[in-house]
């Protein structure tokens, strides 16, 4: 039977393991992240599909590992850069495709990072709005040392904001990108509140991803540095979308998430806690991230849950919540999670495997993990992540039986998926979108032009 609530996802940039106060962080402000998490159900054990951001949130829009839907790189790089022709297929079902077959009113607010060609953009796929960058906060003008302007240039043109498909402003103050992007939430709630519908929102906020940027009143109350003004930043956006839900009385039947396209770089600031690894690796601490869910009217208080989960779940999950068929003839990746959100416990997916680019490096099942490649070749490593989240003790040689049961899902996830590093193609993978002729969305820097922020001043970027 559908439920039909109200679907409010907050899903950040680069915020790791160790950033919120509900996950360990002693030195970041969250009240009302850890307030989400006292009134709603903790995971401890939820992964990014990539620990780098456009494969993930290709995934999350599609349910599926980034490499079934060709998003494993982009003509060799790690994630999209402004201009490029490729985005997520037509041919792929969307997570807001299947809401608005439902009848929900669909918004994406903030960050999308799946193709900034006009063919690719959000309202192509299922989003009746949308409001933000097209692609990282690091993707236009800035001080960078490490290149010649002229070059800087080219690669980074002025840092667009969309409305729709049009672009409204260029090189806009990020300092206040965060205020703007609530206030258009706002409108969209009151609105589908209005027409009587249902919502799915999807507030893709650019913290904390380098450059950090956010308000002054941030920045002053921080005990760390701009990082933790950035998560404060997100903290207070949370609340001001809360008190709004209340006021129009629709807070008990929304499901909240708040959660983060992969791993932080750990640095800056920022913190894994007590995971291995960073950003860009498939350790824990590259894709193992915080999520959060609360849904008062139907979800249970106060819980702590272990269930091996992914935003590929997000799809069939909110599919089965509003009611939503999704399609039989294609592979989706995701589990339903309809149970363990309700129940606020259980064992979740069978399995997890962690791609970087177009190479397998390891799989999980249940408590253990098994690497098999990294960036400077094969490895052979087997931890038991309930005794070792943090990857210290290499069992491999100890348990030859899981490392035997590891395998056969490492055969067949190589027989679907393909891995470059053990020389496999696979059967299952589909192309990503391709258009002739890209352009950027923003031409060249034009001295002439009233920016706001014609250079922004800090250095930090990916």
């Amino acid at each position: 039977m559908a439920l039909k609530p109200n679907i409010l996802l907050i899903n950040c940039d680069d915020m790791g393991y160790g950033d919120l106060g509900c996950y360990g962080s002693p030195v970041n402000r969250s009240p009302h992240v850890d307030a989400l998490a006292q009134n709603g159900v903790l995971f401890t054990d939820f992964y990014a599909p990539s620990p780098v951001c456009s494969p993930s949130r290709g995934a999350l829009m599609t349910g599926c590992y980034p490499n079934r839907i060709g998003f494993s790189s982009f003509e060799g790089k790690a994630v999209l850069m402004p201009g490029q022709g490729i985005g997520i297929s037509h041919g792929e079902y969307t997570l807001p495709q299947a809401l608005k077959s439902a009848g929900y009113a669909t918004m994406l607010v903030g960050k999308w990072h799946c193709g900034d060609q006009p063919e690719f953009l959000p309202t192509r796929y299922g989003y009746d709005r949308y409001y933000g960058l097209p692609y990282s906060n690091d993707m236009g003008r800035q001080r960078r040392t490490w290149a010649p302007v002229e070059q800087v240039d080219r690669d980074f043109p002025p840092l667009p904001l969309l409305e729709g498909e049009e672009v409204i402003q260029q090189q806009p103050d990020q300092r206040g990108l965060i205020e703007r992007y609530v206030e258009q939430c706002v409108r969209f709630i009151r609105e589908s509140a209005q027409a009587g519908k249902p919502f799915y929102l999807n507030l893709a906020p650019l913290q904390v991803h380098l450059p950090l940027y956010a308000p002054e009143r941030f920045v002053a109350e921080s005990q760390n540095g701009d990082f933790g003004a950035c998560v404060a930043a997100v903290d207070w956006a949370l609340a001001a979308l809360e008190a709004e839900l209340k006021q129009l009385g629709l807070h008990d039947n929304t499901l909240i998430v708040f959660t983060s396209d992969n791993g932080s770089r750990a640095d800056h600031g920022a913190s894994n806690g007590p995971l291995r690894g960073a950003k860009c690796s498939t350790w824990e601490g590259g894709q193992r991230v915080p999520c959060i869910m609360s849904w008062p009217a139907a979800m249970p208080k106060g819980k702590v849950c272990g269930a091996l989960s992914s935003h590929i779940d997000f799809l069939p999950t909110f599919a089965h919540l509003a009611g939503a068929a999704l399609p039989t003839d294609r592979i989706i990746d995701g589990a339903d999670l309809t149970e363990v959100l309700l129940r606020g416990g259980g064992e979740g997916r069978a399995e997890f495997r962690y791609y970087r680019f177009e190479t397998l490096e390891a799989v999980r099942r249940g408590r253990y993990k098994l690497h098999l490649f990294k960036e400077d070749g094969p490895r052979r490593e087997l931890y038991d992540l309930a005794a070792d989240p943090g990857e210290t003790t290499n069992l491999y040689a100890e348990k030859p039986g899981i490392v035997a049961e590891l395998m056969r899902a490492v055969n067949d996830a190589r027989q679907d998926l393909g891995c470059a590093g053990a020389g496999v193609t696979g059967q299952g993978n589909r192309q990503p979108g391709r258009v002739p002729h890209p352009k950027k969305l923003t031409g060249n820097f034009d001295p002439d032009h009233p920016y706001i922020i014609a250079l922004y001043d800090k250095e930090e970027d990916f």
